[in-house]
């Protein structure tokens, strides 16, 4: 949990998790697909870092090597949604889906596993 300074001001924009898979046992690209699998659009944050993009891409091919910390943050941080479509109720839902993912990321995997190879869609990880 982060503190943020009570005399600062913040729009709230953005709801940005940084994900750590040492931590959660959960890969970011894996929290993202059970959230799509239970029809929350999340998204891979600052995917891919613009150092991977054109023109830089082309211009320094050999960027990453230097941006080891942009590398690294680029496979950990996701972006929730929020504004005027979404409300409290739904907002409840998608604590409740990252809390049990990450309650229970090896039946998680495991019902992305299946999922992936027999097209079903899983609830809540499976469990």
């Amino acid at each position: 949990m982060f503190l943020f300074d009570e005399h600062e001001r913040n729009n709230y924009q953005y709801i940005v998790l940084e994900i750590d898979e040492v931590v959660t046992r959960l890969h970011r690209n894996d929290l993202v697909r059970i959230l799509e699998a239970e029809q929350v659009l999340a998204r891979r944050y600052f995917y891919p870092g613009c150092h991977r993009m054109e023109p830089y891409k082309s211009l320094s091919p050999q960027a990453g090597l230097r941006l080891s910390r942009t590398e690294a943050l680029t496979e950990r941080v996701l972006v929730l949604p929020t504004g005027t479509s979404i409300g409290v109720e739904d907002v409840d839902a998608v604590c409740d889906i990252i809390q049990t993912a990450l309650r229970f990321p090896e039946e998680c995997k495991r019902a992305l596993r299946s999922k992936a190879s027999t097209g079903a869609r899983p609830s809540r990880c499976g469990v």
